[in-house]
């Protein structure tokens, strides 16, 4: 299972990172540099990164507030779908109750 860094490490990271970019001669090298300082493997930091440039608005994507907003909401829609579907099942049977013959 994956590590969970908080959010302050994240930050203290990229910042290494920006840091560290003018002293390498690729981003990958700076990447891996700083990985190996901070025991962070270089596909997390360069994920960071590229989150974090998206976020920002330099690169483009899908920003994480927008990420979880559309998840939120296929979450909601998946919701209402099942309650449709209860609510369907439930007017079939009441409406075939109806349509049953009482013997009175």
């Amino acid at each position: 299972m994956p590590r969970q860094f908080p959010p302050e490490f994240r930050q203290r990271a990229l910042r290494m990172l920006e840091e560290a970019l003018p002293e390498h001669e690729t981003e990958y090298a700076a990447i891996r540099h700083v990985g190996s300082k901070l025991g962070v493997g270089p596909e997390t930091l360069r994920k960071w990164r590229r989150r974090s440039e998206i976020d920002s608005g330099a690169r483009p994507g899908v920003t994480s507030e927008e990420a979880a907003e559309i998840k939120r909401l296929k979450r909601e829609v998946a919701e209402l779908r099942r309650a449709n579907e209860i609510l369907r099942a439930a007017s079939a049977f009441f409406a075939a109750e109806l349509d049953r013959p009482t013997t009175r």
